[in-house]
């Protein structure tokens, strides 16, 4: 690395609003104040919900639940075909 053209990184403290608190390095020297942390975002607490108001994830399940239905059911159908055509 070359001297003198890199920032120098310091020691920060970054508080959540939920309250939890954690050291990291950063080039900013002044304490940081942020708003959702991974003690509180709901995606990694688990508590992540999917807002569907039209009814579109449904849909989307029962659309692609039949088409793997009927897939399989085409391919069962296939099956018992050869062998009744082995069998004869």
């Amino acid at each position: 690395m070359q001297a003198g053209i890199h920032p120098e990184y310091h020691e920060i403290k970054v508080t959540c609003s939920c309250g939890a608190t954690f050291e990291t390095r950063s080039t900013n020297s002044k304490p940081l104040t942020i708003e959702v942390c991974s003690a509180c975002h709901p995606f990694y607490t688990g508590k992540q919900k999917i807002l569907d108001t039209a009814g579109r994830v449904e849909k989307f399940k029962n659309k692609y639940a039949s088409t793997a239905t009927k897939a399989k059911a085409k391919a069962d159908k296939a099956a018992a075909a050869a062998a009744t055509d082995a069998a004869a």
